[in-house]
């Protein structure tokens, strides 16, 4: 499915009933009249916070010059104060008043709308997360593993983030983990990790002094709310083997690519 991107600001107003259309100046997803696509939320400069906000389906697009637009091709914008100026500090000094804009309209259904399996029993998933960095800072990655309510897997993964730290490869271990459960329509989650220092600070019983988290931990504030209910649960580090070995996994791999390419 394509997907467009919203600024923060945007997404906010488009999960408000307040905007339902966006403009496009450099249009590389070859968007049409009746596609559907995913709405993604730019919550902040780093991409692993972003996150899906709902589906849209494309109900007209409008392709002029910009210096051309009218207020009545976009009425949800007040066009005066899209200036020139404005548009060359976001998308560069190669913007005139000759480029193409695409004002992109389109119907909207946000992801707490999209339809519930009917089930009696609830939708309880179990999150063992953890992420590993060697060097901190070095090569890190996150890793997780989700169980149904009857431990079965249902998903065993580790992702390669690059250099970063160990604190920042767990707390995104855990966000990827929740934003993969809430795409399985999850209402209820259990997640054990072997960082007492996240499992405390989701818990609130410490406080995220590390302004690198802050991003990451508000975006996994934001998924929470979506759940009926969530716990974190500290376990020893041998209770979390499975999560572990995904690190390691995912760890091994990118090292032997490395070598590969040297």
């Amino acid at each position: 499915m394509k997907k467009i991107k919203l600024n923060h600001a945007a997404a906010e107003l488009v999960m408000q009933n307040k905007l339902r259309s966006t403009w496009r100046l450099y249009d590389d997803k070859d968007l049409s009249v009746n596609d559907a696509v995913e709405l993604i939320d730019k919550v902040s400069k780093d991409p692993i916070t972003w996150q899906v906000i709902g589906t849209a389906t494309i109900t007209s697009i409008i392709e002029k010059r910009l210096g051309e637009v009218l207020q009545a091709d976009s009425p949800e914008c007040d066009i005066q104060a899209v200036s020139l100026k404005q548009m060359q500090l976001y998308y560069g000094s190669n913007v005139t008043i000759n480029t193409i804009v695409k004002i992109v309209s389109f119907s909207f259904s946000p992801l707490k709308e999209i339809p519930v399996i009917k089930n009696d029993s609830p939708r309880t998933y179990k999150i063992y997360a953890d992420g590993g960095s060697r060097g901190n800072p070095g090569p890190s990655a996150s890793g997780f593993v989700i169980y149904d309510n009857k431990d079965n897997i249902l998903v065993d993964e580790g992702v390669y983030l690059g250099i970063t730290t160990n604190n920042q490869a767990e707390y995104r271990a855990l966000l990827l983990a929740l934003q993969e459960v809430r795409r399985m329509n999850a209402n209820r989650v259990d997640v054990f990790m072997d960082s007492l220092l996240v499992v405390n600070q989701m818990k609130g019983i410490f406080k995220v002094k590390n302004r690198d988290l802050w991003p990451i931990h508000d975006a996994i504030k934001q998924i929470i709310a979506s759940f009926d209910s969530i716990t974190f649960t500290h376990v020893p580090r041998e209770l979390n083997k499975m999560a572990d070995a995904a690190v390691n996994r995912t760890l091994d791999q990118a090292t032997a690519q490395s070598r590969q390419k040297a």
